[in-house]
C-alpha cells in the first residue's frame, strides 16, 4: 500500500511540474510570424487573405447572400458593420499600396451604394435590431447615428482614397444631419435606438465629421470641443476615468465603460484630440487588458463596473499597440 502511495505521489508531482514547464509554452504552438500580421510597407500578407476572401464574397452573389443571410440571423447590426469595417478596411489598404486601389474600388463603391439604398427603400430599420420600434425616438423625424456615422465615415474615407464627385452631396447631408442632431442636445448625445446613445457611434460620427472638413474645407471644431468637454464632464466614469459606452439624450450613463467599443472609441479620437484619446487608450490596457501563459483579451467590463454580457460581448479584444495607420488629416497620421 505505501509503495502504491509512493507512486501516486511522484506522478502527481511529476505531472505538476509538467504542467508548470509546459502551460508557459503552449502560447508558441499558436506563434506566428509578426511579420504575417504587420507590415510597416504597405499590407500584410494575412490581411491580403482575409481580403482576397470578403472581395470573393462581394463579387460572387451566391455566396454574399450566403453570408449576409447568416449575419442578419443573428443580428442586422452585423450586416451594417460587416459592410463599413470591410469598406474603412479596403480604404486603408488602398492608401497604403496605390497601385492596387482599382482592386478594392469597385467592391468599396458597390458596398456604399447597395448600403444606402438600402436604407433609402427600407428605412433605418433594415440596419437595426427590433428593439428599436419598441417606442419613439426622442428626436424627430427618426434618425441612428449608428447608420448616419458610418455611412458618413464610408463616403469620406472612400474619397481621401480617391475623389469621386458623386459622393461630396451624400456626405455633407450626413455630415449636416450629425451635427444638427447633436447640437439639438445639451449633452451633445444624439440617439442610435429610442433615447439610447452609444459612445462608439459618436466617435465613428465626429471623426468621419472630421475627415469631411479635410475634404471639403469645412471647420467643425467647434462640435469637436464642446462634445470633448461634455464627454469629459459627464460621460466619464468615475472610478476608472474611462469613457462610458452608453447613455441618455440628456447625458446620464446607461452603461460603464466596455471592452467590445473602447478600443474603437480610443482610436476614433485620435481624429479629434490625440492626448485625450491615448489617455483612453492607456486607461483601458490598464483596466480591462488581461494576459495569461503568453494569451492576452480584453474583459468586457472593468471590475469596478457590473455589466451583462449580450450579442456583441466576448473575451476577445485588442490590447497590443496599433500600428501606424494609413490616413492623414492636417498634418497629422491618424
Amino acid at each position: 500500500m505505501k509503495t502504491r502511495l509512493q507512486r501516486i505521489g511522484f506522478g502527481i508531482v511529476a505531472l505538476a511540474l509538467a504542467t508548470a514547464l509546459w502551460l508557459p509554452c503552449v502560447h508558441f504552438i499558436f506563434a506566428h510570424d509578426q511579420e504575417s500580421f504587420h507590415s510597416e510597407q504597405g499590407v500584410s500578407p494575412q490581411a491580403r487573405q482575409l481580403a482576397a476572401r470578403h472581395l470573393q464574397v462581394w463579387t460572387d452573389p451566391a455566396l454574399k447572400r450566403k453570408e449576409l443571410d447568416r449575419m442578419r440571423h443573428t443580428n442586422a447590426e452585423w450586416d451594417f458593420m460587416g459592410r463599413s469595417f470591410l469598406v474603412w478596411s479596403l480604404a486603408e489598404m488602398a492608401l497604403r499600396e496605390p497601385e492596387l486601389k482599382t482592386n478594392y474600388l469597385p467592391v468599396i463603391d458597390q458596398i456604399i451604394d447597395e448600403t444606402i439604398r438600402l436604407e433609402r427603400d427600407q428605412g433605418i430599420y433594415c440596419f437595426l435590431m427590433p428593439y428599436a420600434k419598441s417606442r419613439p425616438f426622442v428626436a424627430q423625424p427618426a434618425r441612428s447615428l449608428f447608420i448616419d456615422g458610418e455611412i458618413a465615415l464610408m463616403l469620406s474615407l472612400r474619397r481621401m482614397v480617391e475623389e469621386k464627385p458623386e459622393y461630396r452631396a451624400p456626405l455633407a447631408e450626413r455630415v449636416e444631419a450629425i451635427n444638427d442632431r447633436m447640437r439639438r442636445s445639451k449633452a451633445l448625445a444624439a440617439e442610435s435606438y429610442p433615447n439610447e446613445c452609444w459612445m462608439f457611434d459618436h466617435v465613428v460620427a465626429l471623426a468621419a465629421v472630421r475627415l469631411s472638413d479635410q475634404l471639403d474645407g469645412g471647420d467643425h471644431s467647434a462640435l469637436f470641443r464642446d462634445w470633448l468637454a461634455v464627454a469629459k464632464k459627464t460621460l466619464t466614469h468615475p472610478a476608472t476615468g474611462l469613457l462610458v459606452s452608453s447613455f441618455t439624450v440628456e447625458g446620464a450613463p446607461l452603461e460603464g465603460p466596455e471592452g467590445s467599443s473602447i478600443w474603437m472609441t480610443a482610436h476614433c479620437l485620435r481624429l479629434i484630440d490625440e492626448e485625450f484619446a491615448r489617455d483612453q487608450y492607456n486607461r483601458a490596457r490598464k483596466e480591462l487588458g488581461r494576459d495569461l501563459l503568453g494569451f492576452a483579451w480584453s474583459r468586457e467590463w472593468p471590475g469596478s463596473w457590473r455589466g451583462p454580457t449580450d450579442v456583441d460581448s466576448g473575451a476577445v479584444g485588442c490590447v497590443a499597440e496599433s500600428r501606424e495607420p494609413a490616413i492623414r488629416v492636417a498634418g497629422s497620421w491618424v
